[in-house]
């Protein structure tokens, strides 16, 4: 799937949380498909869409010249000209400290109508990110940038962050509890599940507080 072939078009997710996609998620397949311990410049943000991938590699003048291997190419490939509904993921690939952009960098997401951005490392300047609509996602905030260390090296390939393997397409969800990857052939049954397990809970929850209440 090439980037301008998303559908922009993305499931209702109004009231689950992600904990309900994992367990929806839990009871269709067997491999890991949550990501915990990421931090943002605005937690209480949610963060949906499609994933558009770049996958970076350690920094080596001979072999990625920065003419060819750069950010903005990288970019280019992954999103394509519209960035509406899609979440731009960073593999740092084992880099988990490295800056993988900042505020310049990522104002590129703004223009191009990005939903979010998801680091598999560090970002800069959580102020100025904290000013865009996106939203954004990584391992923490650092200071130093991280061009020396690493080089966007392929985009628009599958990618593993923290042992959860991401498609271009793939659906990438997120709250303050964690994010979790649904593969894009099965959105449907995944959200559809995980709107029952949403209504199983809160009855169970009343189910509780009846009992409690009896009790008393």
């Amino acid at each position: 799937m090439t980037p301008d072939e998303f559908d922009i078009s993305l499931p209702s997710m109004d009231g689950f949380r992600a904990a309900d996609v994992v367990d929806a998620m839990g009871r269709l397949h067997r491999h890991r498909c949550h990501i915990l311990d990421l931090v943002s410049p605005t937690p209480d943000r949610i963060l949906f869409g499609r994933a558009a991938t770049i996958s970076f590699a350690p920094s080596c003048a001979a072999r990625l010249p920065v003419d060819r291997y750069n950010f903005t190419s990288a970019f280019d490939k992954a999103v394509g000209a519209d960035g509406r509904g899609k979440v731009l993921v960073l593999a740092s690939n084992g880099y988990p400290d490295t800056s993988l952009g900042g505020g310049t960098k990522l104002s590129r997401l703004n223009h191009r109508g990005i939903a979010g951005v998801l680091a598999d490392a560090r970002l800069r300047d959580f102020d100025q990110l904290a000013e865009y609509p996106f939203t954004a996602r990584c391992r923490g905030e650092t200071t130093r940038w991280g061009g020396d260390d690493v080089t966007p090296f392929d985009a628009g390939g599958p990618v593993v962050f923290d042992r959860v393997m991401i498609w271009p397409g793939d659906f990438i969800y997120a709250d303050t509890s964690g994010t979790v990857v649904i593969p894009a052939a099965e959105s449907a049954a995944v959200v559809n599940l995980a709107r029952e397990i949403a209504v199983q809970e809160a009855t169970a929850r009343g189910q509780i507080a009846d009992e409690e209440h009896a009790r008393q």
